[in-house]
């Protein structure tokens, strides 16, 4: 099979238009339909493309459909001194997250620690980038979101949590980031198994088990099945501790209680997202003096690397010529 064409040099406003575009002729609003468009066309500046434009097609058709809000405004409150909560009211996860970050961003510097929750969004997608917005403005950002149900636990075969992803992103001190990451805490994102489906190719043996809960390098087992954690049960831990994070403390739904996210019609998500936003100079001016230690340690080491050092976002992309094509012709709908 011939490979798609590739449209070369579509640079970050082209992506982001495309989308907005897209948005709003499926009914978002103006203001909510930019802040989705400006994280897609972040995802595929930093090579995220299953956060990026191949998502615009299913928020075009949930929207159509009433799945998730584009036109609703979060609610923020402050349930408690250090605490601020944005529900979204089954709208999207970027703008539920920007209106209430001034304020989380406020309450950490006056208090030093703010747990900055969002409730009842649709999926955020990419989770880096909520914690990269945290770290350019002088804190740490760490985050937790859950998702559909696809992971099993050790030794099980039930799909019970979702891949589960946490980020974390450090300052640098003048608007940038010293250190950022952003992972599933299940073996491999399920784009990767779907990818491995298209291509014939197997999965590796930790990747997945089968419905009877047996360990399978057959990708179409996989995805009758369940993924696995990473790391195993220390996968499992940090996975069932986003859970708790993101659904439990948020007030938001479990992921055995989300149907598939890119569905047309169904429940909107409800999905939950935590944010711990800490001042790092809290206790002293000493977190800038020993991050720099680890850093230079780090660096003197040949191979080495810090989490999220030399990221860079592109000036421009390659996007297939199909996948161009459909965004375009989803805004003139």
């Amino acid at each position: 099979m011939a490979k798609d064409k590739t449209v070369s040099n579509k640079s970050y406003s082209d992506i982001f238009e495309a989308t907005k575009t897209a948005l709003m002729a499926h009914g978002a609003a103006q203001m909510q339909a930019e802040h989705v468009a400006h994280a897609t066309a972040h995802s595929e500046m930093h090579g995220n493309v299953i956060c990026g434009l191949q998502y615009v097609e299913s928020y075009c058709i949930q929207l159509a459909s009433g799945r998730v809000d584009g036109t609703v405004t979060s609610e923020i409150t402050r349930p408690k001194t250090a605490a601020v909560l944005s529900d979204a009211k089954c709208g999207f996860a970027q703008p539920a997250f920007a209106t209430g970050l001034d304020l989380a961003l406020e309450v950490a510097r006056d208090t030093g620690i703010a747990m900055y929750a969002i409730k009842n969004s649709h999926t955020c997608t990419s989770l880096g980038y909520f914690t990269e917005q945290i770290a350019k403005r002088g804190m740490i950002g760490i985050g937790f979101t859950n998702a559909s149900p696809v992971v099993a636990a050790p030794g099980g075969k039930s799909r019970v949590i979702g891949t589960n992803p946490m980020a974390c992103s450090v300052p640098n001190g003048s608007g940038g980031m010293a250190m950022h990451f952003d992972f599933s805490t299940s073996a491999v994102a399920l784009g990767k198994i779907m990818m491995a489906k298209y291509a014939h190719e197997p999965i590796p043996l930790g990747w997945a088990v089968d419905e009877n809960g047996h360990p399978t390098t057959d990708p179409e087992a996989a995805l009758r099945g369940s993924l696995c954690s990473a790391g195993g049960y220390k996968g499992w831990g940090l996975g069932v501790l986003v859970e708790l994070m993101a659904s439990a403390m948020t007030g938001s739904v479990n992921s055995l209680d989300v149907s598939g996210l890119k569905l047309a019609d169904g429940p909107p998500h409800r999905l939950g997202q935590m944010y711990l936003i800490i001042d790092p100079t809290t206790f002293g001016d000493a977190f800038a003096e020993r991050f720099e230690r680890l850093a230079s340690a780090v660096m003197e080491d040949d191979g080495a690397r810090l989490p999220g050092q030399n990221r860079a976002a592109a000036d421009s992309v390659n996007v297939p010529e199909a996948l161009w094509d459909k965004i375009v012709g989803l805004g003139r709908a």
